[in-house]
């Protein structure tokens, strides 16, 4: 039973790639608390290049024609990711940003047509994971449901639907602007997490 409009990858995969990058900084804005709170909490990482790599993604957004070593800000990153033997929930949540405003990146030095799917679905999967570790329920069958039903899916659906509409319009600078305030969340992660509390 196929439905009128297509489905949500379908519609993302169809966006022209400015679109998709746009797309992506949004939800690279929302996971930042994540990275934030992972390197306030074990003094791991490095926020501000992070931070200041994902300006530049906008500013590359907002800028036609502006010239950015992407090569280099791409070494940057990888200085970010959390350790290697780091396995925490914390980590994994933090190395999940580092990786997706990689996967903008790769797009912005060439071709990454998967990446746009992948950001999307690795913020859905760090909800998921979040879901599971709080709510431990072992029961495989319950949980699925439980993730369905939860408002953190919930909400990261609906803000994942509400980039896409922002990103199929015409992208302005103005319109940038309020994309990526969108995603800014006011602070609030796709886990409900910010640095505020």
């Amino acid at each position: 039973m196929a439905s009128k409009s297509p489905g949500f990858y379908q519609q993302l995969q169809q966006l022209p790639l400015f679109a998709q990058q746009a797309f992506m900084a949004a939800l690279c804005e929302r996971l930042m608390p994540n990275y934030a709170l992972y390197a306030q909490t074990t003094g791991q990482g490095d926020l501000h290049t992070l931070r200041t790599v994902l300006n530049l993604v906008w500013e590359q957004l907002s800028v036609r024609g502006a010239s950015i070593d992407f090569a280099r800000q791409a070494e940057k990153l990888a200085e970010c990711e959390p350790p290697e033997g780091d396995e925490s929930f914390g980590a994994r949540r933090a190395l999940d940003t580092v990786v997706s405003v990689s996967s903008i990146l790769d797009t912005l030095q060439g071709e990454a047509p998967e990446a746009v799917l992948d950001v999307s679905r690795t913020s859905r999967a760090g909800v998921r994971a979040f879901i599971e570790l709080t709510e431990g329920e072992e029961d495989a069958q319950k949980l699925a449901l439980l993730i369905r039903d939860h408002p953190l899916t919930e909400d990261e659906n609906n803000f994942q639907d509400a980039v896409l509409d922002a990103a199929s319009q015409p992208l302005d600078a103005a319109a940038l602007k309020a994309l990526r305030q969108l995603g800014r969340n006011e602070g609030i992660s796709n886990l409900g997490l910010s640095l505020e509390e």
